[in-house]
């Protein structure tokens, strides 16, 4: 090709990147190159190598059928993320009635088991996202999780709550949230963190919702009933998921429906696959213990179980905020940022509050917001490392290890608080050492990315 010819070209491949509707290059490989720092304009597209393909990929980044994905990506996330959000509330109800029996970390292990699958599955449903699509998964999903609440209506020992909490909702969770994120980075590059974000905020207005209305249910209709109305709600939401939530790049050439652990070469996405392993270690933990932990410093039944409603009010500025932020500051950079918050709430308020109800209100809005960005921020972080072609599988693969924390965080949580005599110190120092730990990954794999330059958009 003549000199002239390789300018123009040049010139073509600057003036696509520039346009606000990306047009960006893919290739068959996942692997980053070794040693490459990303530019400030990286957030803006998936990373690429030097074994690019021709071929060209573009994003509507907006449009009728884009939103409405987004519009299914947010009800199924307002049941499936609304359930992972409200197992607080579980929590508390089932260790003084049904299982008022079992110690806080046995009862514990119903909503670790859950969650661990509700992660974990994604190890294989990622990868058949990525091959098949969505419209299966879905409705699969949406089988399951209704069944599944069905069926916690009508147990009442600790096996029940294992067959039908942990196994057919953690399975109906991941089924669902897996092509509910997914979609999206098939419609938006450049505003992808605020599309996700946006979408994300559905699991936090189910935190809000779903508490207020099981601890007003409770006491008029019972347990049973009440269970039972919330899974007819999880049934209308997931209906306008399963019509909304599409696919639309076709399937990645020689890709397979196999989980790939291959992908951890990439020293960067396994620095961060242990980031996100360390904050999840930690995020349930307040989710599953703040009513327990106000109930047991003498705070009133009504608030105890509102608290939890506080804090998923606060995440849901805390999804949609730092996604709008991410696209332009960068992407590690407001995760970062977001994690140092729970660091700081968790071991600067938490720790000290007590039973001060007004101490309590502020650690749940802030802690609410800093992780609220846990979910959010995740996958567009994971996006800025592979393909969207191979999204599926990479997101799902990270999260099957970090499903072990999610498995392992909840019941060391409950062992500690046991062994401290009912004394929620150790707990919160738990909490704060695994933010500490995330901390330090992320931050690292920024640094390994774009070295020590702060104003460096990553």
């Amino acid at each position: 090709m003549s000199r002239g010819g390789l300018g123009r070209e040049a010139h073509h491949e600057t003036s696509n990147l520039s346009r606000e509707n990306t047009s960006i290059k893919t290739g068959h490989s996942t692997s980053p190159t070794r040693g490459e720092a990303e530019s400030p304009s990286a957030p803006t597209k998936p990373h690429r190598d030097a074994s690019e393909s021709p071929s060209e990929v573009t994003f509507p980044e907006g449009g009728l059928r884009a939103w409405l994905v987004v519009l299914g990506s947010f009800s199924g996330m307002l049941a499936s993320f609304g359930l992972m959000n409200i197992v607080g509330t579980f929590q508390a109800y089932l260790t003084t009635h049904q299982l008022a029996n079992e110690s806080p970390s046995t009862v514990g292990w119903i909503f670790s088991i859950y969650v661990f699958l509700a992660f974990g599955c994604g190890l294989q449903i990622g990868p058949i996202f990525d091959r098949k699509g969505s419209r299966w998964l879905v409705l699969a999903g949406t089988v399951c999780l209704v069944v599944g609440m069905i069926g916690v209506s009508e147990s009442t020992k600790f096996w029940h709550f294992i067959l039908t909490f942990s196994i057919l909702g953690g399975v109906g969770t991941s089924l669902i949230f897996t092509p509910a994120v997914g979609a999206i980075t098939h419609f938006f590059c450049h505003r992808r963190g605020a599309a996700t974000g946006l979408a994300a905020t559905g699991g936090s207005f189910g935190g809000i919702i779903f508490p207020l209305a099981l601890e007003a249910l409770f006491p008029k209709v019972g347990f049973a009933w009440s269970v039972r109305l919330l899974a007819l709600i999880f049934l209308v939401l997931l209906v306008i998921a399963n019509l909304l939530i599409r696919t639309r790049l076709p399937p990645k050439v020689g890709g397979s429906v196999w989980p790939d652990f291959r992908i951890f070469r990439d020293v960067t996405f396994a620095l961060t696959t242990a980031g996100v392993f360390f904050i999840e270690w930690g995020l349930f933990v307040p989710l599953s213990f703040i009513s327990s932990y106000a109930l047991a410093n003498g705070v009133n039944t009504t608030f105890s179980y509102q608290l939890l409603a506080i804090l998923n009010a606060g995440s849901v500025f805390g999804r949609a905020v730092p996604g709008y932020v991410a696209d332009r500051l960068g992407r590690f950079n407001t995760m970062i940022a977001t994690v140092a918050l729970c660091l700081v709430s968790s071991l600067g308020i938490w720790l000290n509050v007590g039973g001060n109800v007004a101490g309590l209100c502020v650690f749940a809005v802030l802690f609410g917001f800093a992780s609220g960005s846990n979910i959010s921020l995740t996958p567009v972080c994971v996006g800025q490392l592979c393909e969207p072609e191979v999204f599926g599988r990479w997101y799902g693969t990270m999260y099957t290890i970090v499903s072990i924390g999610c498995l392992t965080g909840i019941p060391i949580a409950g062992e500690i608080l046991a062994r401290n005599e009912g004394d929620y110190w150790g707990l919160i120092v738990f909490t704060g050492l695994s933010y500490a730990a995330g901390l330090i990954c992320f931050t690292t794999a920024r640094i390994r990315k774009v070295g020590w330059k702060l104003t460096a958009v990553y």
